[in-house]
């Protein structure tokens, strides 16, 4: 028994039991043959993630950016693709997207489906922070790592080449047609996004589903289930003005004063409070800001008010976000804003901007049936079926600008925790996993 947990340990990156084992469909020879060139890959896919890692590419550093596309791009073009650099720095200040596509030889449409694969180069940890190297986690056998974007989203991209690796060493990849977009400018996006995302909507017209190499979780840590999403929230930044008569105190609330910017700011937000919500749905204020005098910084971060106990303030504004589950709760829970704002105190007035920002990407029977799928390849590997995260539980993506068009995952990339901060972590057993994964469901999807 033991020599066949050891086999089972070897082929499948993990031990099932023997009811488990006569449960699952085996794989097939080729899938046999994926499995084997990921384990085979283990090694020098750890070593890439080291040197990614110790590559400082926060958003805002652009030749850092520039220095991780210049390793991955070889790579692609190795595996058959043909690749391009699309400079971004003139026009959203922005590094740019790095675009890899391997046509059907046979022609459009007759390599079963086109798959886009997401991801991002950068990282939030921009040259000032202190957390800038790779190092293996004391204390954890060798399994956590930890390193700026070493889960966010790095080893997402380690993922992405080994499974593509594998289908060219087991020989189906020559029989894919498959599109990479890698943008250098995620955590940070660059504005307008009708041009910082205009390459990756383009390819999402023309795929037939998506994969998102964005970092997932496990519900109890290394040891935990693993977890994969089929939904995103969106995430809008929303900004009120308001406006009022100024005066001494003494005439507040009266005819010819009214009630204030202020208070038609805080009548705003309260009603927001009491009047909004409903499942999966967020809206945090950030910043407020009111008086005689109120500006925001030019950075967005903070800005500066005047005023004394008894003036009337004139003006006063607050920023925040908007989260929703789908396109749907997001134009309605706009128009509830909209409306409220517009409901003036006395000698007030309000107005309501909506900044750009991503899109929702709400559950479709398109993406449950490619999790089905994908719970059907966690059966071939002898892996128990992944826990589906709840969209409220994640933040913003890239998939969600191509949802429209395609189904798709969120989160086959690493597992880690601590993402965005500094600590950030990764199970390094999640690479060949997820690996195994991904080439096994691309193989199958090149088929139908």
């Amino acid at each position: 028994m033991e020599n066949l947990r050891v086999v089972l340990l070897l082929v499948f990156g993990t031990v099932v039991s023997a009811s488990q084992l006569q449960a699952q469909a085996a794989p097939d020879a080729t899938e046999a043959a994926l499995v084997k060139a990921v384990d085979n890959g283990t090694a020098a896919d750890v070593a890439l993630l080291e040197r990614l890692v110790n590559i400082n590419s926060g958003t805002m550093n652009l030749p850092g950016v520039i220095k991780v596309k210049d390793i991955l791009e070889p790579q692609f073009e190795e595996l058959g693709f043909k690749t391009r650099w699309v400079p971004m720095d003139n026009l959203t200040a922005r590094a740019g997207d790095l675009i890899a596509e391997h046509p059907c030889p046979q022609g459009k449409g007759k390599c079963g489906k086109h798959i886009l694969l997401i991801g991002h180069m950068d990282t939030v940890f921009e040259p000032t922070s202190v957390f800038q190297t790779y190092e293996i986690v004391k204390g954890t056998d060798g399994r956590v790592a930890t390193g700026p974007g070493v889960a966010d989203m790095k080893g997402g991209l380690v993922i992405m080449l080994r499974s593509l690796k594998a289908m060219k060493a087991a020989g189906v990849l020559d029989r894919c047609e498959i599109t990479v977009v890698l943008s250098g400018d995620e955590e940070r996006m660059g504005s307008p996004e009708t041009l910082s995302r205009r390459d990756l909507i383009d390819a999402g017209k023309r795929s037939d589903l998506a994969l998102e190499f964005e970092n997932a979780s496990r519900d109890a840590g290394v040891d935990g289930r693993d977890a994969v999403r089929i939904g995103r929230r969106s995430s809008t930044t929303w900004t009120i003005e308001t406006t009022g008569r100024s005066g001494h105190s003494s005439g507040i609330f009266g005819d010819t004063l009214g009630d204030g910017a202020i208070y038609e700011l805080v009548r705003i937000l309260d009603q927001f409070r009491t009047e909004l919500p409903e499942h999966g749905l967020t809206y945090n204020v950030g910043m407020v800001l009111g008086g005689a005098t109120a500006k925001e910084n030019a950075e967005k971060t903070g800005g500066e008010a005047t005023g004394k106990a008894n003036v009337t303030p004139p003006v006063a504004l607050a920023v925040g976000d908007l989260r929703t589950l789908d396109e749907d709760q997001t134009t309605r829970v706009k128009k509830k804003m909209e409306a409220i704002v517009r409901d003036h105190l006395a000698k007030t007035g309000a107005t309501i901007t909506f900044n750009e920002g991503y899109p929702a990407m709400g559950v479709t029977a398109g993406s449950q049936a490619l999790l089905a799928q994908l719970q059907e390849v966690n059966k071939t590997l002898g892996y128990a079926p992944e826990v589906v995260t709840d969209p409220v539980l994640g933040g913003a993506g890239d998939i969600s600008f191509v949802a429209p068009y395609v189904p798709g995952l969120v989160g086959v990339g690493a597992m880690g925790a601590g993402a965005h901060a500094e600590g950030e972590t990764v199970y390094l057993d999640s690479l060949p996993r997820q690996a195994k994964r991904m080439a096994i469901l691309m193989y199958r999807e090149s088929r139908e």
